[in-house]
């Protein structure tokens, strides 16, 4: 299993949350609501790195490498515990020379 380099994003990762609750809505009002599933609740990172040509370079070299088929372990920040996750989106920006803004969506996965 591939581990995530260890390039630390910019301040301001936005974590999302959308547990997966199957939802009945009966004639009277009345709601009905489970839990779909074991791990219902998948974590969304929203992340920018603001680095170097070089390591932006890293960062988009290993997520090719992937390509949203091969998960990769990672620490989210401020948790302790690694996941693992697969990026389906990300993009490149070179707004100075050697400088690069990274941005990318990692979505959690369960696997064994």
């Amino acid at each position: 299993m591939a581990t995530f380099p260890s390039i630390t994003p910019t301040y301001g990762a936005q974590k999302t949350s959308q547990p997966k609750v199957t939802t009945v809505q009966y004639g009277d009002g009345y709601q009905m609501r489970a839990v779909f599933g074991l791990n219902q609740n998948p974590k969304s990172w929203s992340l920018t790195w603001e680095v170097s040509e070089t390591n932006a370079d890293t960062i988009e070299t290993f997520l090719d490498a992937r390509a949203a088929q091969e998960s990769f372990d990672r620490t989210p920040p401020a948790e302790a515990s690694s996941g693992k996750y697969v990026c389906a989106e990300w993009s490149k920006s070179i707004p100075y020379l050697n400088r690069a803004t990274l941005q990318a969506t990692f979505v959690q996965v369960f696997e064994p």
